[in-house]
């Protein structure tokens, strides 16, 4: 365990025909532990989790948030210090992570993978216009309102690490996907440090993107909660932004 245990979490639900495919592709040499966490999948995903040896752990369907959730406790329970999220689509090209975690140990409390480093990539690995262009306006946005200079805020691929957690209290906010954009908000809340490396996604093959209008909805909600962390920032601060004792 060089520098602290580093634990891959498989987010799954529904994902048996992708499965291995992923798992061929993750570089398990820089991971000390991979991990598989699913909320009631329909098919036959754990019975492929079990062919290929991936240790797995199951709860209640709560959504993309709640996953998340109990995946990252899982791994804070079995030691981990620095945490990847790797999605079960293969969405994302998990040749990275060894750069992520490099990073992650010259100090970063949160890496963020983003498609957007080289803003033509997207629309090359086959990103639709419906996607790329409100992903472009909303990072801008977030940048300009969070101070983060990240090239996106909305991608699947991230580390985390102990230190994140336990400052944010990561259990609180939502158990959809707008989980996602909280935990990066309440990181910046907290004056923790976060970066981003470049990630290559592919959307030629099958994957499962959130439909265009929970995309838009979930835009709303994340004008919301900017809106929330504004208002926190002058002291006038909602539950989301205290922490537990």
């Amino acid at each position: 365990m060089k520098n602290g245990k580093s634990i891959g979490i498989i987010m799954a639900y529904n994902s048996a025909s992708m499965l291995e495919d992923i798992y061929a592709r993750i570089p398990k040499d820089i991971l000390d532990e991979i991990i598989l966490v699913d909320d009631e999948s329909v098919d036959n995903t754990l019975e492929v989790a079990k062919k290929l040896g991936i240790p797995f752990f199951t709860h209640p369907h709560r959504g993309y948030g709640g996953n998340l959730k109990f995946g990252l406790q899982k791994a804070l329970e079995r030691g981990g210090e620095y945490m990847v999220e790797i999605h079960g689509d293969g969405q994302y090209d998990p040749t990275v992570i060894p750069a992520a975690l490099k990073k992650m140990r010259e100090g970063y409390d949160f890496i963020l993978g983003s498609r957007f480093t080289d803003s033509r990539q997207p629309l090359k690995d086959g990103m639709s216009l419906a996607r790329y262009l409100p992903n472009i306006a909303l990072s801008l946005i977030d940048r300009l309102v969070l101070g983060l200079k990240l090239t996106e805020f909305h991608s699947g691929f991230r580390v985390y690490s102990r230190k994140l957690l336990a400052t944010t209290d990561f259990n609180k906010g939502s158990d959809d996907h707008l989980y996602s954009f909280e935990i990066i908000v309440l990181a910046r809340y907290y004056n923790l440090r976060v970066g981003e490396v470049p990630v290559r996604g592919d959307y030629k093959k099958e994957h499962t993107s959130i439909s265009i209008r929970k995309s838009i909805l979930y835009a709303f909600q994340t004008f919301y909660i900017m809106l929330l962390y504004l208002l926190a920032k002058v002291g006038v601060k909602t539950e989301f932004f205290r922490r537990s004792r």
